[in-house]
């Protein structure tokens, strides 16, 4: 019985294979390949206000996105500061990736070791140092706040660096501020002026 049917099985399959490309074939299903699709903007009759792109419902997250529930300000700053936490630990990698995201976006501005004299500052306002005292005593939450939000003259880079990504470039310029303390503490050779 078995070979029965998987002779009937061949002989159709192979009665299905022309290589005449005007015979007509059979369609199974032809809605899925024939679909309507309307355009973003053209009218549509199914929904309830003629719309094709709808908004999207409320409380909806993007595909990817990381809700920021905090807004901008010097307030929001601060308490993103006391709550925000990096979560990742500095490693040879983590630090890799955030200097090359601060070479990325940083450096023009606050330079190649953070002293605020990136080459863009000829053009613009200077900007702090991320080597003083008040950057070394901003906590990492605070940091995060600023480059998604921005600060007074500095753009938010939010939509430039991704969360993973601030946090790493906060470990990196962590490294800059420990490096600039070593380097200013450290004994001067004889001779040497301070």
């Amino acid at each position: 019985m078995k070979p029965a049917w998987l002779l009937v099985v061949v002989v159709l399959g192979a009665a299905g294979c022309s290589t005449d490309p005007t015979t007509p074939r059979w369609e199974y299903f032809p809605d899925m390949v024939s679909a309507v699709a309307y355009e973003a903007y053209s009218p549509n009759p199914i929904t309830r206000d003629g719309k094709t792109m709808l908004a999207p419902a409320p409380n909806t997250i993007a595909r990817g996105a990381v809700p920021f529930r905090y807004g901008v300000g010097p307030g929001e700053a601060a308490d993103a500061g006391r709550q925000l936490h990096n979560p990742l630990a500095p490693s040879p990698a983590v630090l890799a990736r955030g200097q090359k995201v601060f070479e990325t976006f940083c450096l023009p501005c606050h330079g190649a070791a953070g002293a605020g004299d990136g080459p863009m500052i000829p053009k613009f306002s200077k900007p702090p140092s991320l080597l003083a005292e008040r950057a070394r005593t901003i906590p990492d939450g605070h940091i995060f706040h600023i480059i998604t939000r921005g600060q007074n003259l500095m753009p938010s880079h939010g939509a430039q660096v991704q969360p993973h990504d601030r946090w790493q470039v906060i470990h990196y310029l962590r490294a800059l501020q420990a490096a600039a303390v070593q380097t200013a503490q450290a004994p001067s050779a004889p001779g040497e002026q301070p």
